[in-house]
C-alpha cells in the first residue's frame, strides 16, 4: 500500500516535471518563431535594399559609360571627365563597400538559415519527447486504474468475509 501510495507520489511528481519541461520547450518555440519572423523582416529590407543597390550599380555603371565617352569627345572636356572619374571613383568604392556588406549579409543570413533548421530539428525532437512522456503517462493512468480497480475488488472480497 505504502509502496502504491509511494509509486503514485513519484508518478505525480514525473507528470508535473513533464508538464512543465512542456511549457518551457512551448515558450522556447514562440521565442524561435519570433527569431525566425525577425529574420524574415530583416531578409525582406536586405533583399529590397539589394535591389535599390543593383539599380544604383546600373546607374554607376551608365555614368562610367557616359564619362568614356565625354573623354573620347575631345581635350576640351578634360577638366570635367577628371570630375566625372573621380565621382566615379568614389561610386565604384561605394558600390564595392555596398557589395562587400551585402556578401556579409547573406552570409548571416544563410547562418540564421542553418541555425534555424538546426532549432526547427530540436522542436522535433522535444515535440517527440513531449509525445513520447504523454504516452507514458497515459499507460501509467492505465496502469493506475487497473491497480485502483484490483485494490477495489480485494477490498469488496474483503468485506464479504
Amino acid at each position: 500500500m505504502d509502496k502504491l501510495k509511494e509509486r503514485m507520489t513519484s508518478l505525480r511528481m514525473e507528470t508535473e516535471e513533464a508538464q512543465a519541461r512542456n511549457e518551457e520547450l512551448k515558450a522556447r518555440i514562440k521565442v524561435l518563431e519570433q527569431e525566425n519572423l525577425t529574420k524574415e523582416q530583416e531578409i525582406s529590407s536586405l533583399t529590397h535594399r539589394n535591389t535599390l543597390l543593383d539599380e544604383e550599380v546600373e546607374k554607376l555603371e551608365k555614368a562610367l559609360a557616359d564619362a568614356k565617352n565625354a573623354a573620347d569627345s575631345g581635350a576640351a572636356h578634360s577638366s570635367e571627365l577628371d570630375a566625372l572619374q573621380r565621382k566615379l571613383q568614389l561610386l565604384e568604392d561605394e558600390a564595392e563597400e555596398a557589395d562587400k556588406n551585402l556578401r556579409e549579409t547573406n552570409e548571416k543570413l544563410r547562418l540564421t538559415d542553418v541555425k534555424a533548421e538546426h532549432y526547427e530539428r530540436k522542436v522535433a525532437t522535444v515535440e517527440s519527447e513531449r509525445d513520447m512522456w504523454e504516452k507514458k503517462y497515459e499507460e501509467i493512468q492505465e496502469k493506475y486504474k487497473s491497480s485502483q480497480e484490483e485494490l477495489d475488488k480485494i477490498a469488496q472480497q474483503l468485506n464479504d468475509f
